[in-house]
């Protein structure tokens, strides 16, 4: 007996891109239904983006599940972005859309998008950053060497502990971006004693980030869940004024050049939400076999 196989289709597109080929690439699975998470986990590995995301349709609603190399994620940036002007281009609309899309454990975002002669851009509200925790100055030294940095490199703002969906440690730099890399093979457990999952090294003289997967093989392009987490870092310790858009800069060096579009609302220290746009180019269609 021959065994039916199921088709899906994907949309490739590079987030926080100017044009196709720049930026973080993507892969948007329009309709996922009938996958489950090991086969969505299989099909992320194959495809080889820093993260895929899953869309399902239902009743109107939109629902998403995001995945990594490594395991699935309860929020990213650069993927629901790309997903929502993946649904505002499918759609055949011109003019501006807003898009809720359900994530796993109950949260719901939105994301405003417009299409303007062919060119589609993301807004994503984060909505009220979590300022978990500054870090101990003692710690200074241990977290710059883990990221082959002196003192005289970290600036004298804090570290500090923030989350918009992720919980990442603000690494604040002044210099020595350019030679940053994770140089412990532990940093996953020494940043879940500090309460963080991730790190974000941001040069804070020139609005400049860098992230890596905590095992530092690979490292990110534009990291859209960082960019709000930077936002309230900038608005709380006065490196930006309320309401005051920034561009965060990324992929640098690594020959992939990003720029993500950051907005923090309310004051210094009552942050009310961070917003976080983007450009997204398509470059592609495919389909996979089920795994």
């Amino acid at each position: 007996m021959s065994q039916t196989t199921t088709m899906f289709n994907f949309i490739h597109c590079d987030v926080f891109a100017t044009k196709p080929y720049s930026g973080n690439s993507l892969a948007v699975f329009p309709e996922s239904a009938g996958l489950n998470g090991d086969q969505m986990l299989t099909i992320t590995q194959e495809l080889r983006h820093f993260e895929t995301i899953f869309l399902n349709k239902r009743n109107g609603q939109v629902s998403a599940r995001v995945f990594d190399l490594f395991e699935e994620l309860p929020f990213a940036g650069h993927p629901i972005i790309g997903a929502a002007c993946a649904l505002h281009n499918i759609s055949g609309l011109g003019g501006a859309q807003t898009w809720q899309i359900e994530l796993q454990e109950g949260r719901s975002v939105s994301v405003t998008t417009v299409c303007n002669e062919g060119r589609y851009v993301g807004t994503l509200d984060q909505g009220r950053p979590d300022m978990i925790a500054s870090v101990p100055e003692s710690a200074k030294p241990s977290i710059a060497a883990a990221f082959n940095l002196n003192m005289s490199q970290i600036s004298e703002l804090p570290l500090e502990v923030i989350s918009t969906g992720l919980k990442y440690l603000v690494v604040p730099v002044i210099d020595g971006l350019k030679d940053a890399r994770i140089t412990i093979p532990d940093l996953e457990h020494k940043l879940a004693n500090l309460g963080a999952e991730f790190a974000y090294l941001i040069d804070v003289n020139k609005f400049e980030g860098r992230h890596w997967n905590n095992d530092g093989i690979m490292e990110d392009v534009a990291t859209g869940s960082a960019a709000g987490v930077i936002g309230a870092y900038a608005l709380k310790h006065g490196l930006i004024a309320p309401d005051q858009s920034f561009a965060l800069k990324q992929g640098h060096f690594i020959g992939r050049p990003s720029e993500i579009l950051v907005t923090s609302h309310g004051s210094s220290t009552a942050i009310s939400h961070v917003t976080v746009a983007g450009e997204v180019a398509f470059v592609g269609k495919g389909e996979v076999v089920t795994p």
